[in-house]
């Protein structure tokens, strides 16, 4: 912040895929209001749902809107009526950042699906910046062990994965297949072998496919192939239509495949007899709840999860998405706030 309360982020250019999708813009260092704390970003990290909102494949809610929804840093000032966090306290910034706590979906728990919610980096500015507001009641402690790099991946890409792995249903010791893997599937591996599962990745890169088998799945094949074994559960984090088929047909009787992003393209038929029959299920994940964030924060603390983490200096937050849209990022990456 320089002496007339200004900064830099990274803004929705308008120009979607191109380098240019995010583009650096001054904006005035902003205000925490009424419930809100202002939080100084460390670190922030590169979720596909940025990408998905900088390549209009989800519709910016306002022009130049500056995404990032992994944040994680130093509260240094309060708006009116705080008094969870103090300043100097350590906090992280994830997508959920309202819902109206009034609908039938709210007081039954199931918050992620209010009508009314409202997203860090879509429907307000985000933490590709070095100072971002967000509600106290929706920002999370962040447990001192983690340094800020690995824990900014665990605010989306952790607790969508999470979420994505109680959907999927898998019973105790059972076998996940888990296609595509980046930020949020290699988290989610770990927590799926940690809990005793036997994991097998399915996913068009390389060295993703590597770094499955050095987290400690049981096998590694692409995308299309299939699993050495019949699928107790599956989840799907790639944005990939056309795998829905590949994965149904990959599961075993009873079994249930998750989808876990955002944004899908279209699915292809389904044969019912192949795909659905004998009772295979198909599920969707939308966002997460404030509960799902603890938990998963606890979860790491635990089982000790450590991100595969490819660090970016602010300065190349737009190479960042670009790496991300190339498919050149293995885990997750994160950008570094000076």
């Amino acid at each position: 912040m320089s002496l007339d309360g200004q900064m830099t982020a990274w803004a929705v250019s308008g120009r979607p895929g191109t380098a240019d999708r995010v583009v650096p813009v001054t904006r005035p260092v902003p205000e925490p209001g009424p419930g809100e704390v202002l939080v100084r970003v460390r670190a922030c990290g590169v979720c596909r749902t940025d990408l998905h909102l900088a390549d209009h494949e989800l519709a910016p809610k306002a022009a130049g809107v500056v995404p990032g929804h992994e944040g994680v840093g130093e509260v240094v000032a309060l708006g009116a009526s705080v008094t969870r966090f103090a300043v100097g306290d350590r906090v992280g910034v994830a997508w959920l950042r309202r819902t109206c706590g009034q609908c039938r979906w709210c007081r039954s728990g199931r918050e992620n699906l209010c009508l009314r919610s409202a997203y860090t980096g879509w429907d307000a500015d985000g933490c590709f910046a070095p100072y971002a507001v967000v509600p106290a009641a929706y920002a999370y402690r962040i447990p001192t062990d983690l340094p800020d790099t690995d824990a900014a991946p665990l605010l989306c890409a952790g607790i969508i994965g999470y979420r994505a792995l109680v959907a999927a249903d898998l019973p105790p010791g059972g076998r996940l297949g888990i296609y595509g893997f980046g930020a949020s599937a290699h988290l989610t591996a770990q927590i799926a072998i940690a809990q005793g599962a036997e994991v097998h990745v399915l996913t068009r890169g390389r060295d993703a496919r590597r770094l499955a088998l050095e987290l400690g799945a049981r096998s590694a094949g692409r995308a299309d192939d299939d699993p050495p074994v019949p699928l107790d559960s599956a989840i799907l984090f790639a944005p990939a239509g056309d795998l829905v088929p590949v994965a149904l047909a990959a599961l075993d009787q009873a079994g249930t495949l998750a989808v876990a992003g955002i944004h899908l393209s279209d699915i292809p038929p389904l044969d019912y007899q192949r795909h659905l029959f004998r009772e295979r299920r198909l599920r969707s994940v939308t966002a997460n709840t404030r509960a799902d964030g603890e938990t998963l924060l606890r979860l790491a603390q635990t089982l000790r999860l450590r991100p595969h983490v490819t660090p970016y200096p602010f300065a190349r937050t737009g190479d960042a998405l670009e790496d991300l849209a190339r498919g050149r990022v293995t885990g997750a990456a994160v950008v570094v706030v000076p």
